[in-house]
């Protein structure tokens, strides 16, 4: 006698038959594919012994049902793109999902570089300035008008020139009687501190901080000898080429405020008429 050799599921002799070892226990062509064969995703029938499964994602295919869900053509050893369970040739892909560049309006096929900016795409390649063509890159740009300049380009077409440097303002600056500065370069005339976002004033058309104004040209207050600035509304009183703040134009023996009132002088002293009565 022989040893049997049969199927592991049926029990049918498999001698001179075709079989299949599964976990080393032969099968019957039938029984392998009824038990283990998967599903094509596409005809919903059986991929059988003699058939190439092709999978995906744990989906699988007839080798012939492996085809883009739009166009219909094979994608068999070609690339594809998967959309929502579907699966597209990279054509069809591109013409319904991809970015059209705003340039040259063709499509930007995936995994290709692309420039973007406020919404818009651009093959890398189109992505250039406007004055010079040259591509931008990853380079700093400045947007005008619907259109992009590399910062040399802009600078030289666009750009204020500081009356100070002379070198282009490209961001920030300052206008000071219609002339644009930058602001690094509007300085008091004296001790050169930016003036930008601070009060100054101006001798000669030439600024000034209001410290180094003081300093240099406000009239001394002849009670505490600091600068009378008259800025911002300052009030002083002037009397025979001398000045006072408000608040120092008192009585020299009383201290009494004489703004708005009468005096008397005594040499450099100014008193209220009760102090100086006995003048």
């Amino acid at each position: 006698m022989t040893d049997r050799f049969d199927c592991h599921h049926c029990n049918e002799s498999l001698y001179g038959k075709k079989y299949i070892l599964k976990e080393e226990n032969p099968h019957c062509v039938a029984c392998f594919e009824e038990l283990y064969a998967n599903t094509c995703e596409e005809c919903g029938t059986p991929i059988g012994c003699d058939c190439k499964d092709l999978s995906y994602k744990d989906r699988h295919w007839h080798e012939g049902c492996f085809h883009c869900s739009r166009c219909g053509n094979s994608l068999v050893d070609k690339p594809f793109a998967a959309k929502e369970e579907q699966l597209l040739c990279t054509d069809c892909y591109s013409n319904e999902y991809s970015s059209k560049c705003q340039e040259c309006k063709k499509t930007i096929m995936p995994g290709t570089r692309k420039m973007e900016y406020k919404g818009s795409s651009w093959h890398e390649t189109c992505f250039t300035c406007q004055r010079c063509q040259q591509p931008i890159g990853t380079k700093s740009f400045i947007p005008k008008e619907n259109q992009n300049f590399c910062v040399p380009c802009y600078e030289k077409q666009y750009a204020l020139q500081c009356v100070q440097c002379k070198k282009p303002i490209t961001t920030g600056g300052v206008t000071y009687r219609e002339q644009p500065w930058h602001k690094e370069c509007f300085v008091c005339t004296a001790c050169k501190k930016q003036l930008s976002g601070q009060r100054f004033t101006a001798r000669d058309e030439f600024p000034y901080c209001l410290t180094c104004f003081c300093d240099l040209y406000a009239k001394k207050c002849a009670g505490c000898t600091n600068p009378i600035s008259g800025l911002g509304g300052t009030k002083y009183i002037s009397f025979e080429e001398r000045q006072w703040h408000n608040d120092c134009f008192n009585c020299k023996k009383c201290s009494l405020s004489l703004v708005g009132r009468g005096f008397l002088t005594e040499r450099d002293d100014i008193l209220c008429p009760d102090c100086g009565k006995d003048i």
